[in-house]
């Protein structure tokens, strides 16, 4: 009889190790999941205060101007230092400016990173269109890589029509780097947008 419970208890064991096993899985499975999911969602619906891409720069440039605040974030799981190289710009409306993100990857291993953003406050996000961006593109860092991101936008004219935004002065762009399963030795990743490579800081230093 005490065999038979011994036995029946084992068996349970084994059902929950497996079962917490197959969820721990499934978890991280879902967490390298979200990045594209949140790409795609974002560029559908504009959800979560997501910039619109623009193809040109504005043909309208007016006098008042919005101070841009820079935001730089790593998630959970990578070993890298994110930051922006300037913290704000002050632009005027349908300017098109240049700012830069910096990485580093401060592990002892090559590191893959995907990054998303949002705008702050949301009701900008449909007018703070973005001409070049590093978004939801693979990025790869070597151990103690250094890499800057440039971003090119301007903030559309046509906010100050908009009776929710246009006293808006003060516009948050915030990203965050997500990590990446490490690529195949020759099969470098592919992001759900593309942009010239990264260029290091030393080389742009150099250049």
């Amino acid at each position: 009889m005490r065999s038979e419970r011994d036995g029946a208890l084992a068996r349970r064991k084994r059902w929950v190790g497996w079962s917490a096993a197959a969820v721990a899985a499934l978890m991280v499975a879902a967490s390298y999941a979200a990045v594209p999911f949140y790409s795609f969602l974002c560029r559908v619906t504009n959800f979560d205060g997501t910039p619109r891409r623009a193809v040109a720069p504005s043909s309208r440039v007016l006098p008042e101007t919005v101070s841009v605040r820079f935001d730089a974030n790593v998630a959970p799981g990578l070993a890298w230092r994110f930051e922006p190289v300037q913290r704000t710009l002050e632009v005027r409306l349908g300017e098109s400016a240049l700012a830069f993100f910096r990485a580093v990857n401060v592990s002892d291993r090559t590191l893959r990173g995907i990054a998303s953003f949002n705008v702050f406050p949301e009701q900008t996000a449909a007018y703070f269109n973005k001409l070049q961006c590093f978004c939801f593109t693979d990025q790869e860092l070597r151990p103690g890589e250094v890499a800057e991101f440039p971003v090119s936008f301007f903030i559309d004219p046509q906010i100050i029509d908009d009776k929710d935004a246009r006293d808006v002065r003060n516009i948050t762009l915030s990203y965050t780097f997500h990590p990446l399963p490490p690529s195949k030795a020759g099969s470098p990743g592919q992001g759900a947008e593309t942009m010239p490579p990264a260029t290091s800081a030393r080389e742009r230093s150099r250049g």
